[in-house]
């Protein structure tokens, strides 16, 4: 089945824009970590997303083959350019926040790469096959946060539960399929996120019982993420992430 290309371009983007804010978020520990070991996690981990987005990108350039490159896309464009997913572009809030918000991304990243993996875009499926093997080493450190944050102190526990409760409506988005994907997935090209929900559940189900956190009920949800409608706080983040190119366009170092 002949796809088109720009479509392809655009899934690219959107999981590079997802990437690339998350990456962003995580980096801004990096010299405010919990101690030392967790503030060298936390960026590592950041630049395994950050590296996520630079593949993703290239690869939309690629395709758009109009003289685009990663910075192009990093730097170039506004807030309702950006697909990313809601839930990455939260604030990072305090360390249960981030570790939170890190353990259901988890959860939903490695069962997409796994999935992406199988793709028939070749690129996309040899990106998902080297993201997979990140997603299982940030899975199980976010997971061990969840279990040390949730059964340890009374301060930590509260501060994990009302982490929880402020991210679980999100969650929903990232189970949406638009007309985009849809199309890609007859192709066999995106992955059903749908197809991915009820094994997320259950094992974030099972993690939260062990962490003795209660798991929020499915009363709200927000999205629009992938349609260009964002918080107020991606604006604020590409203000700063793009401010060099922006002051001083198509300058290298």
């Amino acid at each position: 089945m002949a796809v088109d290309k720009k479509l392809v371009k655009d899934y690219a983007i959107r999981l590079g824009d997802d990437a690339l804010v998350l990456g962003h978020r995580l980096s801004e520990w990096c010299g405010n970590g919990p101690f030392l070991e967790e503030d060298l996690a936390l960026a590592n981990v950041a630049l395994d997303y950050l590296g996520r987005a630079r593949m993703f990108f290239n690869y939309a350039a690629e395709l758009a083959a109009d003289g685009s490159t990663e910075d192009t896309y990093a730097y170039t464009r506004d807030c309702r350019d950006f697909g990313n997913l809601l839930i990455n572009e939260l604030p990072l809030g305090d360390f249960a926040f981030t570790m939170a918000r890190q353990y259901l991304v988890d959860e939903f990243s490695m069962a997409f790469m796994q999935a992406l993996c199988d793709s028939n875009d070749p690129i996309l499926a040899g990106i998902a096959e080297k993201a997979r093997k990140e997603a299982r080493y940030h899975l199980r450190r976010s997971t061990d946060w969840m279990l040390r944050l949730g059964d340890g102190t009374p301060e930590s526990h509260d501060r994990l539960q009302q982490a929880m409760t402020d991210i679980w409506g999100y969650t929903q988005e990232m189970f949406e399929v638009d007309a985009l994907e849809e199309r890609l997935i007859k192709a066999g090209i995106a992955v059903d996120v749908v197809a991915l929900r009820q094994a997320w559940s259950a094992r974030v189900s099972e993690t939260l019982a062990q962490a003795t956190i209660e798991q929020p009920r499915d009363d709200w949800s927000v999205s629009g993420g992938r349609r260009g409608v964002h918080t107020e706080s991606l604006g604020h983040m590409l203000a700063e992430l793009q401010f060099l190119q922006r002051a001083y366009p198509a300058q290298q170092w």
